[in-house]
C-alpha cells in the first residue's frame, strides 16, 4: 500500500514538472514584448479607472498614449493638465493644456417649476423610467430624478437635492470624467468649461418643445424666444430646435442674456456679486438707443458726390 502511494506521488510530481517546463517554454516562445513606457505612464496616472478618457481604464489609456503619434486626442480628465505633463515628459510629446471642465445639470425642472402630473411607482432608475415612459411631469426632456448620475459618480461629486428633486454637482470634487453624463438617459448633464474663477453662464434647459408647450410643462423652461440671441453682441448664443445654447468659448460672461431671459432659463454661477437685472437692462437700452441714433444719422447724411473722371 505504501509503495503504491509513493509511486503515485513520484509520477504526479514528475508529470507536474514536465508540464511546468512545457508551459515555461511555450510562454517564452510566444511572449509578447511590451513597451516599458506603458508601465511608466500607468504609474503617473490617477488610477481611477473611470473611463473618462474614453478607454477601459488607466492601463488601456497608457497603452494608447504610447502607441499614438501625439497626445492631441488623448487626455485624462481626472489627472488634468498636471498628469498630462508627466505623461508628455515620459513620451517626449508636447502637451496642449486644456481648460478645466465640470459637469453641469441643464434642467430647471424643480418640484416648484415643474409639477408632477402622475406618480411613478416602479424601480428607481432613470434608465428604467425612461424606457417605460417620458416621465412623471409634463416635460419629456428633463431630469427624471432617480439618481443614476449619483450612482455612476465614483468621486462622490453628485447628490440629489430633496427639495428641488434635481442633482447637484460639487465642482470641487467633480473630475469631469463624464460618467454622470453617460448615465443620464435624458442627456441632461453636460461637461462644460469651468470658466475663469469658476464663473460660467449656461442655458439650464434642453426642452425642444415650442414655447407655449415648454412653458406649460415648466415655468423656467427655455421658450425659444430668441431674446438672448439678439442681446448677445459676441455671437455666443444660437437658437437650435426651439432651445438656446451658449458657446462657452465665445461667451464673455457679461450676463446680459441672463438679465434679459424672460423665464430665468439662463443661469450664471460662480460670480462674486448678484446680478442687478435692472441695471443691465438699462445699459442694453442705452446701447440700443445710441445704435439707432447712429443708424439714423448715417441714413440722413448726404451721399458723397461722385468726382468727374479726368
Amino acid at each position: 500500500m505504501s509503495t503504491t502511494i509513493i509511486w503515485t506521488i513520484v509520477i504526479l510530481s514528475a508529470l507536474g514538472l514536465v508540464l511546468a517546463l512545457v508551459l515555461f517554454f511555450i510562454a517564452k516562445k510566444f511572449k509578447v514584448e511590451e513597451d516599458p513606457r506603458i508601465d511608466e505612464v500607468e504609474k503617473v496616472m490617477p488610477g481611477a479607472n473611470c473611463g473618462g478618457c474614453g478607454f477601459a481604464g488607466c492601463r488601456a489609456f497608457a497603452d494608447a498614449a504610447v502607441k499614438a503619434p501625439n497626445l492631441d486626442n488623448n487626455f485624462c480628465p481626472v489627472g488634468g493638465n498636471e498628469v498630462m505633463k508627466k505623461v508628455g515628459a515620459i513620451l517626449g510629446y508636447e502637451i496642449k493644456e486644456k481648460a478645466p471642465m465640470v459637469a453641469v445639470v441643464r434642467c430647471n425642472g424643480t418640484c416648484t417649476n415643474r409639477p408632477k402630473t402622475n406618480v411613478y411607482d416602479g424601480f428607481q432608475s432613470c434608465k428604467v423610467k425612461a424606457a417605460l415612459y417620458s416621465g412623471d411631469t409634463g416635460c419629456s426632456y428633463g431630469c427624471l430624478g432617480c439618481g443614476d448620475c449619483v450612482a455612476a459618480c465614483k468621486f462622490g461629486a453628485i447628490t440629489m437635492n430633496p427639495e428641488t428633486g434635481l442633482p447637484v454637482v460639487d465642482e470641487e470634487k467633480c473630475t469631469a470624467c463624464g460618467a454622470c453624463a453617460k448615465a443620464c438617459p435624458k442627456h441632461v448633464i453636460e461637461l462644460r468649461n469651468k470658466g475663469p474663477r469658476s464663473m460660467r453662464v449656461f442655458v439650464s434647459c434642453i426642452n425642444h418643445d415650442k414655447g407655449p408647450v415648454a412653458k406649460k410643462a415648466c415655468a423656467a423652461a427655455c421658450i425659444g424666444c430668441g431674446i438672448c440671441v439678439k442681446t448677445c453682441t459676441k455671437g455666443a448664443i444660437v437658437l437650435d430646435n426651439n432651445v438656446a445654447y451658449i458657446d462657452s468659448e465665445k461667451c464673455k460672461l457679461c450676463r446680459e442674456c441672463e438679465a434679459m431671459c424672460p423665464t430665468g432659463a439662463i443661469h450664471g454661477v460662480g460670480f462674486p456679486k448678484e446680478l442687478d437685472k435692472e441695471a443691465v437692462k438699462a445699459r442694453i437700452q442705452e446701447r440700443n438707443r445710441k445704435a439707432k441714433e447712429a443708424a439714423a444719422a448715417a441714413a440722413a447724411a448726404p451721399a458723397p458726390s461722385a468726382e468727374p473722371v479726368k
